[in-house]
């Protein structure tokens, strides 16, 4: 695709109606006109948006969807559930992982996600012991990412240690540790691999800690010594749930986004995912700081973890966005639904998500899910800008919402999205591009017959061992 006519379309200032968008060779924009009708370009639909980031998933952990919600102790948590899941994480091998990867892929960009930052911990074979090629399981990310065509930030991730005491790994943690030296390794063989590829323009390597109870500070300041001359992504999983909170204060005698402010050179590069317990003094901090947040709505629910403080977030002027981490829901509209549904419930009130120059909630969850996504993926991906755009240029991943769908009756620009959002769970995602390349048409991935045909063998296989 080289031209598309949009009858309207969502730019960084909202809707505008007649857009036209030029696209160069590798799927980027070089062109954003808006007022400029043109009948001669293909007509894209009646809505057409910025693909959303998906800023956190553990793609493996789709198949277990469901398989955890059975009681297993009178006090089900985060700790118990966490015990079900390395059952099932010892199963995978990489073209399990593969397999499971693409149909989740397939899944995210049928529901609007155009790029995902996958937190990456199962390196080595289920014993611990490395495969012949220690990047194996990532490579088996990067070709699913391939195969689907959804934009990736892998995020290989350093796992140390059991726990803030540092004891060493459980027997089923150990496929997921690294000492420094071997994950410098891996990086450096994943961001070579990505130097090789950069023509497709899909794949980014960050780096990522587990948690600080996993990574000891003296391993964080090694490798961010080791990588200060990059601006690659940096996550790490944070203050997700109470008991991380206690045993953080009481062995570092400070709260864990307190700690990591103060100790850490937290900037712009920073997505914390999760900081779902927080004070208010954190939680300005973090915005002050200008790193992004990954709220994973679904899973925090799922797990019981809490809520995250929105409003004190937004009135700071934090920068978050989603990311469906465990699966339990593949869809950016149930993650920035839930999100406020959230906040209402325990606030008692309507319309939380909002902002003085922006009233709309559905505008302002999109709008911020866009922002902090695209600042968290450090890809060229979100905002459409109008005018030309300035080199390397924003990828053309955008999505196309259905103009017949019942739900969509008589929307106007003022409304869509607060429809799209709030109206039901029915996918009213009807095509999605990713650099300028539709992989998805009247909400079907191109390839989902065969890539949903080699899930179910694998997941069968699963489930039966």
């Amino acid at each position: 695709m080289k031209t598309a006519f949009a009858d309207n379309a969502w730019l960084s200032d909202g809707w505008h109606r007649d857009v036209h968008l030029a696209l160069d060779a590798q799927g980027r924009f070089t062109r954003v006109q808006a007022g400029a009708a043109d009948m001669q370009a293909p007509r894209l639909g009646r809505w057409v948006l910025p693909g959303v980031p998906n800023l956190h998933s553990h793609a493996f952990q789709r198949a277990m969807a469901g398989l955890a919600e059975r009681q297993t102790h009178p006090q089900d948590s985060f700790w118990t559930w966490r015990e079900v899941m390395y059952g099932f994480a010892a199963k995978f091998g990489p073209q399990a992982l593969r397999d499971v990867a693409a149909m989740l892929y397939a899944e995210m960009l049928e529901s609007g996600y155009t790029s995902v930052c996958e937190f990456h911990y199962l390196h080595h074979a289920p014993d611990g012991r490395p495969y012949d090629d220690p990047a194996e399981m990532s490579m088996a990310l990067i070709e699913a990412a391939r195969d689907t065509g959804i934009g990736l930030t892998l995020l290989p991730t350093l796992y140390m240690t059991g726990g803030f005491d540092g004891r060493p790994l459980g027997e089923r943690q150990r496929r997921f540790g690294h000492d420094v030296d071997g994950y410098l390794r891996l990086v450096d063989r994943l961001r070579a691999h990505q130097a090789t590829v950069l023509e497709e323009g899909r794949l980014q390597v960050g780096l990522c800690f587990h948690s600080l109870r996993a990574v000891p500070e003296a391993a964080m300041q090694e490798v961010l010594t080791a990588t200060r001359a990059t601006t690659m992504p940096v996550h790490i999983h944070i203050a997700e749930q109470i008991g991380e909170v206690q045993d953080c204060l009481a062995v570092r005698d400070a709260r864990p986004v307190e700690w990591l402010l103060d100790r850490m050179p937290v900037d712009f590069r920073w997505t914390l995912v999760h900081a779902t317990h927080l004070t208010d003094e954190e939680t300005r901090g973090i915005a002050a700081r200008g790193a992004t947040v990954a709220i994973c709505t679904t899973t925090e629910a799922n797990l019981g973890d809490g809520l995250f403080p929105l409003r004190t977030f937004l009135e700071a002027g934090g920068q978050w966005g989603v990311g469906s981490d465990s699966h339990i829901s593949v869809s950016p509209v149930e993650e920035l639904r839930w999100l406020e549904y959230g906040q209402r419930l325990v606030s008692r009130r309507r319309n939380i998500a909002v902002l003085p120059h922006l009233t709309s909630t559905g505008e302002c969850l999109y709008a911020h899910a866009l922002a902090g996504g695209a600042r968290g993926t450090m890809q060229p991906v979100g905002w459409f800008e109008a005018g030309d755009a300035t080199a390397p240029g924003t990828r053309a991943d955008f999505l196309v919402l259905d103009d017949e769908a019942p739900e969509l009756t008589g929307a106007l620009a003022d409304n869509t999205l607060d429809r799209w959002i709030f109206s039901g769970n029915r996918n009213l995602v009807r095509d999605v591009y990713v650099g300028g390349r539709q992989v998805v048409s009247a909400g079907r991935h191109r390839d989902r017959d065969a890539i949903a045909a080699r899930y179910r063998r694998t997941l069968q296989g699963l489930l039966a061992d």
